[in-house]
């Protein structure tokens, strides 16, 4: 019995001595929620993947491929998109719930303020949406991110609905915004509330722009609204550093390959106008001393030699640091130009916002270089001169210079307006031979989600590269 009596006070102890230590075993390094300002980061390093992309640049030839021509002979008939659903966009719904919960809100203060977090979490959110559906059309999106409620086969939402959210998304984001701390971890704005609605604001009114064709009444109400409520008055490009960890993709692309040169369509037609951004873009052909663009999409591309042909310019895109653009004046200006040629009220008409936004273009491109003189000579040739006859096409030519290595930006506006009339690959590897207006979709996904897979094929088309998105009416 004294053996058992004193086994017993000894169970007590122990476990008086679990209630006063309990915490002992926590470990303060690894947290059981994550932290917002380090999931923000993370998804806003994702950026970077959007705006370097290859292939859409090859698709609206900007540059041309050197050795390895499969992209630009448009041999990509399938491609991933789970990643971003389990990269990005995952990190930011994280960064909404951990504001949103009651048990959670408190300690996720640590990243700002919790209206602000979720502001922002929105409003990229949205941004990596549009990317997805403007790249592959009908996509998961009401029911994705919601695995913990054991939805692990999401339907694919319509363009038009997911359009309509993503710019319900945005208005409701920018009211949400307010004067609680400004969010961390922030690498593109520095916690800038202000900036923030800007950013949004402008995407916005660049969804309403790509809806205009297929919805130009809903188009022009969001469109004037966005730009009413306060757009990016600043270039924005994604903050890359002269180290391995955040260099620009340019610059690792180079390091042990040549794959990429001057498009010969690119080169042609700025030689055609004397367009002062042709320095900034490419290097002169070392055997030759002048800008010199290779075929797109052919067979024998690797049997030119690279001293015939025109490199990227190596300062000002291929430097560990050098910027790529996320948004840019010029950019806006184009799309205000075509606004005004709509009749919409945005305070300006559409020469002076075209010839607002080819100035914007040289003196981004331009520097330091930028002279005023050549600005004005540029925009005097008749070939660049506002003529309001043929203004659908002077804004799209110049929306595709301006747009220069925009990737994504630039194939889709071309897909939108259908300008410059682009002559497909010479040697193409997809049956139609023409150039492709979207990406395939995961092979994976007719196997693991084959329902809602076959339901959107039947309601978008086959899954090919020739099949439309709904906006895209050319």
């Amino acid at each position: 019995m004294k053996r058992f009596q004193y086994i017993f006070l000894l169970g007590l102890f122990f476990l008086g001595a679990c209630g006063n230590f309990g915490d002992t075993n926590v470990d303060p390094n690894n947290p059981s929620n994550a932290s917002t300002s380090a999931l923000l980061t993370r998804s806003q390093r994702s950026i970077s993947a959007v705006i370097a992309d290859v292939a859409p640049i090859l698709f609206v030839q900007h540059l041309s491929e050197k050795q390895y021509t499969t992209t630009s002979q448009y041999g990509v008939p399938n491609t991933d998109f789970g990643t971003w659903y389990s990269g990005p966009l995952i990190s930011l719904q994280t960064i909404i719930d951990l504001n949103t919960d009651e048990a959670t809100k408190i300690s996720a203060l640590s990243g700002g303020g919790n209206n602000n977090q979720i502001a922002v979490a929105r409003i990229l959110k949205a941004f990596f949406f549009q990317f997805i559906t403007d790249t592959w059309g009908e996509v998961p999106y009401s029911e994705a991110l919601n695995a913990k409620n054991d939805v692990f086969t999401p339907a694919y939402d319509t363009q038009e609905a997911i359009y309509t959210d993503l710019l319900k998304e945005l208005t409701e984001a920018v009211a949400q915004i307010d004067n609680g701390d400004a969010v961390k971890g922030d690498i593109l704005f520095g916690g800038n509330m202000e900036d923030w609605k800007r950013f949004a604001n402008t995407q916005r009114m660049a969804l309403a722009m790509r809806i205009s064709n297929i919805s130009p009444a809903k188009a022009q109400q969001e469109f004037e609204a966005a730009y009413n409520a306060g757009v990016l008055t600043t270039n924005v490009a994604y903050p890359y550093l002269a180290e391995t960890n955040n260099q620009n993709p340019w610059f690792g692309r180079f390091l042990t390959r040549y794959d990429y040169v001057a498009s010969k369509t690119m080169v042609d037609y700025l030689t055609s106008v004397n367009d002062p951004r042709m320095s900034s873009f490419f290097e002169p052909a070392a055997s030759t001393g002048t800008y010199v663009g290779l075929a797109h999409g052919i067979n024998d591309a690797g049997d030119t030699p690279t001293a015939d042909v025109s490199a990227i310019n190596s300062s000002l895109i291929r430097s560990q640091s050098a910027p790529l653009y996320i948004y840019t004046q010029a950019q806006i200006n184009f799309y205000l130009a075509e606004a005004a040629n709509r009749g919409w009220s945005v305070g300006g008409t559409a020469q002076s916002f075209y010839e607002k936004g080819i100035e914007e273009s040289l003196k981004q491109w331009k520097g330091d270089a930028y002279n005023a003189t050549e600005y004005a000579t540029y925009v005097g040739q008749t070939s660049v001169a506002w003529n309001a006859t043929n203004a659908d096409e002077l804004i799209g030519r110049q929306k595709w210079i301006a747009l220069f290595l925009q990737g994504h930006e630039a194939w889709a506006e071309w897909r939108r307006t259908g300008y410059p009339a682009l002559v497909p690959a010479r040697d193409p590897l997809n049956q139609s031979g023409q150039i492709p207006v979207r990406y395939g979709y995961p092979t994976t996904e007719a196997g693991n989600n084959k329902a809602n897979y076959d339901a959107a094929v039947a309601r978008q088309g086959p899954d090919v590269l020739d099949t439309r998105v709904w906006w895209d009416m050319n």
